[in-house]
């Protein structure tokens, strides 16, 4: 899976957990929880569904790596190969 594939998975997730969000709204490189206002309980199933979907364990000291759009995508991607 390439990280577009990636992208799409994460993004697909992502407007699963905050239905008010529109794709081409999210800044790749800014902050998702202060983007999206998801508080802590959003965030933590977002990363669950993620390790659901893609099949990809994310432990829990990774977590301060996943910020941004691009910074999740890059971690995922490079966990799929």
């Amino acid at each position: 899976m390439n990280q577009d594939e990636v992208r799409k998975q994460v993004l697909a997730e992502l407007m699963r957990i905050a239905p008010e969000l529109e794709e081409g709204e999210v800044v790749p490189g800014k902050l998702l929880r202060e983007q999206v206002d998801l508080d802590s309980m959003d965030w933590l199933n977002f990363l669950v569904a993620l390790n659901g979907r893609l099949k990809i364990e994310i432990p829990e000291a990774d977590y301060r790596k996943l910020g941004t759009l691009d910074q999740v995508v890059a971690y995922l991607a490079a966990k799929v190969r």
